[in-house]
């Protein structure tokens, strides 16, 4: 991916140093202050000085697109991004646009939003089709939404197949669970079965002592009454 600040900046103040006359005096050389501590890797510095300049003058385009390089400097991508957005409003010419939209692009890589990185040098390329690193940028970014758009269909691929997996496996703990509430209720059955055979078991054994209790039972004769029966019939004889 290309170096940003290097290339741009010594463009920046040559176009400062041409727009002088259009811009508010005390921005422009806010600006070039700010360009001295760019260079000398000061970034907080220079921010400042661009700040200041656009306070002079909002129309000041080249101290927004010069502040954003100092906030990407600085790591501070997202505000950074803000800057170049507000550089392509400010933008008067192709030129500026191409550049805008070039670092903008970079901010979209460095962010892995590959979708804006494409749509960014894609409008940098529409003001300058010469430019071979914006356009080596551009493919670079498409190849690469390529691969995150793939590793997402994968991702949501294996979801779904897991979500399919999951409801196989309830299915087959549901079927399990209906033979283990089926077996459960044939033994209740069986049980029932032998309790109730239990019963009539019982029922029959009562029957059976009720039946022996309604039986006559066999008169026993001790040895002296059937004495004296015999001694009776003998008498009668």
């Amino acid at each position: 991916m290309r170096t940003i600040i290097r290339s741009f900046f010594i463009l920046t103040s040559l176009i400062v140093l041409s727009q002088k006359n259009n811009i508010d005096q005390k921005s422009n050389n806010l600006t070039l202050d700010g360009n001295v501590e760019f260079s000398n890797k000061e970034f907080i510095e220079a921010e400042t000085y661009y700040r200041k300049a656009i306070s002079k003058d909002s129309s000041n385009n080249i101290a927004s697109y010069n502040m954003g390089n100092s906030l990407y400097k600085s790591g501070l991508i997202g505000e950074a991004s803000n800057e170049y957005k507000s550089s392509i409003l400010k933008s008067k010419n192709k030129n500026e646009l191409h550049k805008a939209y070039h670092n903008l692009g970079d901010v979209f890589m460095q962010n892995k939003d590959y979708q804006g990185a494409v749509n960014s040098f894609k409008k940098a390329l529409l003001n300058n089709p010469k430019d071979d690193e914006t356009r080596y940028n551009y493919v670079l970014a498409k190849e690469l939404l390529k691969n995150q758009q793939k590793n997402k269909n994968n991702k949501d691929n294996k979801k779904d197949n897991k979500k399919k997996d999951d409801k196989k496996d309830n299915k087959k703990d549901d079927k399990k669970d209906n033979k283990k509430d089926d077996k459960k209720d044939e033994k209740k059955k069986d049980d029932k079965k032998d309790d109730k055979k239990d019963e009539k078991k019982k029922d029959d054994k009562k029957d059976d002592k009720k039946d022996d209790k309604k039986k006559p039972k066999p008169n026993k004769i001790s040895p002296e009454q059937l004495k004296n029966l015999l001694k009776a019939m003998n008498n009668e004889e």
